[in-house]
């Protein structure tokens, strides 16, 4: 797992691995992704203490390894304001602290802190690209296990 921990949020990144085939549940509809090895299960919270290290690994470690389904919550929802972690999968990423968490089905898009506003990560066979890093931000691999 790779950690972009900021000074107000924190982004985690998995490879997609062999499973292929992930779910995102809307409130009308259930939608397969197909997903390659190499794509990308991103996490992002709205804080940088343990605890939220530790909830960012679980999140992941539920939807990648015990194939729990994402999910978008409708516009207006009134649990989008409470979610501390929001997830999106796919070959690439971009952050936005313009969106409303977890009411976005495109899954190239991700709700962030404003410091990692317009940070792009792209899976790639030979890793993860990663364009507009914030200077302050450090980059931390971490056990996903």
């Amino acid at each position: 797992m790779l950690l972009l921990r900021g000074t107000a949020g924190i982004v985690a990144i998995v490879k997609a691995g062999q499973n292929g085939q992930y779910f995102l549940e809307t409130e009308s509809e259930e939608i397969v992704l197909g997903l390659e090895p190499h794509d990308l299960i991103v996490a992002s919270a709205l804080s940088v203490d343990e605890k939220t290290e530790k909830g960012l690994k679980c999140v992941l470690f539920m939807i990648r390894e015990i194939r729990s389904p994402l999910i978008v919550l409708p516009k207006n929802h009134p649990a989008s304001p409470r979610l501390p972690i929001v997830v999106s999968a796919g070959k690439k990423t971009v952050l936005s602290c313009n969106i409303t968490p977890g009411t976005h089905p495109d899954q190239d898009v991700l709700c962030g802190s404003n410091e990692f506003s317009g940070l792009e990560v792209t899976g790639t066979t030979a890793g993860v690209e990663i364009k507009n890093l914030p200077p302050q931000c450090k980059v931390l691999k971490a056990n996903f296990d």
